[in-house]
């Protein structure tokens, strides 16, 4: 009988001690993020995949910045009576949200503005695996999705079901349900994020429109579903995380047809970002490799606080403005110096509570300045490059560029982001002086009209590890080869 007590007690002990080990309540949330010319996101007849040439890679990424600036200009809210006030995470348990309506916005699209980067996405029970666009500037994750029966499809002609596409099948999911267009949710926390007034009957669905810059639109219906997240430190293990809002869209018209969907991770209430961040610490990271890298590297994005960024020693910290430019993420940038010198530039241009500030953007590629930011950069910079003959490109937006037979970095001096608190970001010079061309360069920046918001964009954010504390409203930020990340998706 001792020994059968025994026995018992040790199985116990030994089914806690593993239960216990394999807790994911330190854990993090990690996506492998593709690049939109990476060869896993190819596809026929869109720029998504290899572009051709090193200059068509380039037009596409501008092509892409300036539809993103157009739909960018389109989120700002600059006076202060309609200006969108954060809501606030009180401490891990007790949230408090103070959201406010607001203006309903332009969204992106892949060839139109999108995010530059792809993640693998899975959602559904069981769960159904989608490629979708990782986009900092859009606030709700949706994708190309099949659900009868269907209030849109009724009033619109729904295509027939594409076999050669993904489609998340809701009707296969018993997780999935629908948000009711009689919900507060509906008529008021999403009323920013294109729902609609239509509402027949009580249990009628919430449905949406998404309006893009190139005239394509996104319609269907939102819901809440579970999303499986594979972990950083449990590397085989999945974690189901139930009732995120998703977006299921039946109709995909324009540009829009050419990839799986969005995922959200703009800052607000219900945005995937801040809702996955709430069970991993609040916090959610990126490292970003370059875009030339060989195929096996990988981009990461992560929520948790038990990330690798934990073991960069030489991490800086500055403020993060959350809620003044809904739903990006600010920075309270005070001037930029070049070898040492900081230029002279007004201090409106960095005023976010004016007419200007900056942004950090994951889905903007070349660092866009205003007017009175861009040309003393570009006027510090001339002299170190004066002994290469200037050449025009046939890209508009790049007004600098020249013949790079006999250059080197070293030639350039260093560029520095100076924040207000005394951080300062110092990115490599082939994130600032980048490859436009076989044996071409230019320096990577375009002009925006004043007044606007300044962009931080995802080349200069390159071979950095970025870390999101929406707790603390801190951007931490260091040098990072990107590689020491593993694949966990």
């Amino acid at each position: 009988m001792s020994l059968l007590w025994f026995l018992q007690s040790f199985f116990l002990f030994s089914s806690f001690l593993a239960s216990a080990s394999a807790n994911t309540d330190d854990d993090a949330a990690q996506f492998e993020m593709f690049h939109r010319h990476a060869p896993q996101v190819y596809k026929n007849g869109t720029t998504l995949g290899p572009p051709k040439s090193q200059l068509e890679r380039v037009k596409q990424l501008v092509h892409s910045d300036n539809a993103r600036q157009q739909m960018i200009s389109h989120r700002l809210v600059k006076s202060s009576s309609n200006r969108r006030k954060a809501y606030e995470f009180q401490d891990g348990n007790n949230n408090n949200y103070n959201v406010q309506p607001v203006d309903i916005p332009m969204r992106s699209a892949a060839d139109t503005g999108a995010g530059q980067y792809f993640v693998s996405f899975r959602v559904g029970s069981p769960p159904q695996k989608f490629v979708l666009i990782a986009d900092t500037g859009s606030d709700v994750t949706w994708m190309n999705c099949y659900y009868r029966p269907s209030p849109v499809c009724h009033r619109e002609s729904c295509p027939n079901l594409d076999v050669t596409r993904r489609i998340f099948h809701a009707s296969r999911s018993p997780t999935f349900k629908t948000i009711p267009c009689v919900s507060d949710l509906c008529k008021f926390d999403l009323s920013g994020s294109f729902s609609m007034d239509y509402c027949p009957t009580a249990l009628s669905p919430c449905e949406f429109e998404y309006s893009y810059a190139d005239g394509s639109r996104a319609l269907g219906i939102f819901a809440n579903e579970t999303v499986t997240v594979g972990l950083e430190l449990h590397k085989h293990r999945k974690k189901k995380l139930h009732n995120v809002l998703i977006g299921c869209s039946q109709i995909n018209e324009g540009t829009v047809h050419a990839f799986d969907g969005v995922m959200g991770l703009g800052y607000s209430k219900h945005s995937f970002a801040v809702r996955v961040a709430k069970e991993f610490g609040y916090m959610f990271s990126y490292c970003l490799v370059d875009h030339l890298s060989p195929s096996n590297f990988a981009n990461y994005l992560s929520f948790g606080r038990q990330s690798k960024g934990s073991k960069l020693h030489n991490m800086q910290y500055t403020k993060l403005i959350l809620g003044v430019i809904n739903p990006f993420y600010a920075v309270n940038v005070a001037g930029i110096s070049i070898g040492g010198t900081i230029l002279k530039i007004p201090s409106e241009v960095w005023d976010i509570e004016g007419n200007g500030g900056v942004i950090i953007d994951s889905g903007t590629s070349l660092t866009a300045l205003t007017e009175l930011a861009y040309k003393p950069v570009i006027a510090a910079l001339d002299p170190h490059l004066k002994n290469f003959q200037k050449l025009d490109i046939d890209i508009e937006e790049l007004n600098y560029c020249f013949n790079a037979t006999g250059f080197k970095e070293s030639l350039v001096p260093k560029l520095a982001f100076h924040f207000d608190d005394g951080a300062q970001f110092v990115p490599p010079v082939k994130s600032y002086v980048i490859d436009a061309d076989d044996g071409v360069k230019c320096l990577g920046f375009t002009s925006i009209k004043w007044p606007g918001n300044s962009i931080i964009g995802n080349i200069m954010q390159q071979n950095h590890f970025w870390e999101f504390d929406l707790v603390g409203k801190k951007l931490g930020f260091a040098p990072s080869s990107c590689t020491m990340l593993e694949s966990k998706v």
